[in-house]
C-alpha cells in the first residue's frame, strides 16, 4: 500500500527538548554535589510514569527531603529558557514541505502534553502544519512504549498501520510505533544517540541524510 501519512514524535525528534531537560536536571544535581546518572535518566526518555524518580533519587543522595514544588518550578523555568533556543531539527522543514507537496497527512504523536507541544509550535509558527496532534496529557496508561497514542493517531487520520511511517528518537517511541504495526525510522538526538536504537526499522543520523522522496521510494 502507498504511504499516506507521517507520524512524528515531538520531544527530541521535531525539537531537541531532551538535551535542555537533561541539562536542567544536571545543574540541579551538581548544586547538591552529585551527578545525574545517565543510565537511569535514559529510562525516562519518550515516556511518562517510569519507575525511576530523579527527585526521589536526589533526596536519597543528599539524605534529606527537598522542596519538590520549588524544584519543579525552577526546573520548568530553566527548561523553558533552554528549549526556547531550539529550532526544528535538521531535515524537518524539508520533510514537512515535501509531505505537503505530496498531500501526505502529518501528525504529532507524543507522550508529552498538548500545552507543551502548542507552546513550541506557536513560537516556531508551526501550529497549522498538522492534521492531528495526539498527546498523552499525563495519562501514563496511554504513554509510549504502549501503542495507544499511535493507534489514536492512525484512527484520527483514517490510516492503516502500513500506510504510515513513524519517526522517533527513543526506544520507548520505537516500541510504541512498532507495537501499532507502523514502520519506524529512528533519528536520535544528542541525548539518545548514546542509546541502542537498533530495534528501529531504519536508523538515520539525521533526516537530512535521506530526503523524504528517497524514503518513500523504498515502499
Amino acid at each position: 500500500m502507498a504511504i499516506r501519512g507521517l507520524l512524528f514524535d515531538f520531544d527530541g525528534l521535531l525539537i531537541d527538548t531532551e538535551t535542555p531537560s537533561r541539562l536542567a536536571y544536571e545543574e540541579l544535581y551538581r548544586e547538591h554535589g552529585h551527578d545525574l546518572p545517565f543510565e537511569k535518566w535514559a529510562t525516562l526518555v519518550g515516556t511518562i510514569g517510569a519507575p525511576w524518580d530523579p527527585d526521589a533519587h536526589l533526596e536519597e543522595l543528599v539524605g534529606r527531603p527537598l522542596d519538590r514544588e520549588a524544584m519543579a518550578r525552577r526546573l520548568r523555568v530553566r527548561e523553558h529558557e533552554l528549549c526556547d533556543l531550539e529550532d526544528l531539527r535538521p531535515g524537518i522543514e524539508d520533510y514537512l514541505a515535501e509531505a505537503e507537496r505530496r498531500g501526505l497527512a502529518t501528525a504529532i504523536v507524543s507522550s508529552s502534553t498538548r500545552e507543551w507541544i502548542a507552546r513550541h509550535l506557536q513560537r516556531l509558527d508551526r501550529e497549522q502544519s498538522w492534521d492531528a496532534i495526539v498527546a498523552a496529557d499525563g495519562d501514563a496508561t496511554r504513554a509510549k512504549p504502549r501503542p495507544a497514542l499511535y493507534n489514536e493517531a492512525l484512527a484520527a487520520l483514517g490510516l492503516q498501520p502500513d500506510e504510515a511511517i513513524a519517526f522517533e528518537d527513543s526506544l520507548n517511541g520505537i516500541r510504541a510505533a512498532q507495537a501499532a504495526g507502523v514502520f519506524c525510522v529512528a533519528v536520535p538526538n544528542p541525548i539518545t544517540e548514546r542509546f541502542a536504537l537498533d530495534e528501529a526499522d531504519l536508523l538515520l543520523g539525521s533526516l537530512e541524510e535521506l530526503p523524504l522522496e528517497e524514503l518513500l521510494a523504498r515502499f
